[in-house]
């Protein structure tokens, strides 16, 4: 046998692969003893306590746990926390700053791009993304590079407004 029990004693817990890992989220750094095989999203939610990063779907279809590493868009069930190490990761809780929320948030707001709000941070952490990737041209644009975040709600209309709206404000210049 090769599996893990047949390599323990009865009554013994496997050997997890833990180590220190030090995570750059929203500009503070944080030294975590983890598991090398917890995801970014639940080192964020369970460890951090930095919530406001949704765990949808947790296999990648949904969108709901978008956050930027290194300014691109990922989503964070899919991608470890060891992935992420070294690297600078953006959460919806790190886009506003001390002037007021991110022109995305506000643009949110304006335009009721929202009903339950389940989904709205990964909806905004992507079209801040899609912005700076200078992918906000048009209406089709913003749809097709939108397309990974799903509402439930079906308010898809108001955040294409809303989008729209902050990317004509700042363009893809809009802050982070």
């Amino acid at each position: 046998m090769t599996d893990v029990a047949s390599r323990r004693d009865v009554g013994e817990r496997p050997v997890v692969p833990e180590r220190v890992m030090t995570l750059t989220v929203n500009g503070r750094s944080y030294a975590l003893r983890m598991d090398t095989r917890v995801t970014l999203l639940d080192a964020l939610r369970d460890r951090l306590g930095l919530v406001g990063t949704k765990k949808g779907c947790d296999q990648g279809a949904c969108g709901a746990c978008t956050v930027h590493v290194d300014g691109r868009r990922v989503l964070a069930c899919l991608t470890l926390a060891a992935q992420a190490e070294g690297r600078e990761i953006t959460t919806i809780e790190g886009i506003a700053d001390a002037d007021g929320p991110h022109p995305v948030q506000e643009a949110f707001m304006e335009h009721d791009a929202f009903q339950c709000g389940f989904c709205t941070p990964g909806q905004i952490m992507s079209a801040v993304a899609l912005m700076t990737e200078g992918r906000a041209g048009s209406d089709e644009e913003i749809r097709e590079f939108m397309s990974g975040n799903l509402c439930r709600c079906g308010a898809y209309p108001n955040i294409v407004a809303a989008i729209r709206e902050a990317a004509s404000r700042g363009g893809r210049d809009a802050r982070l």
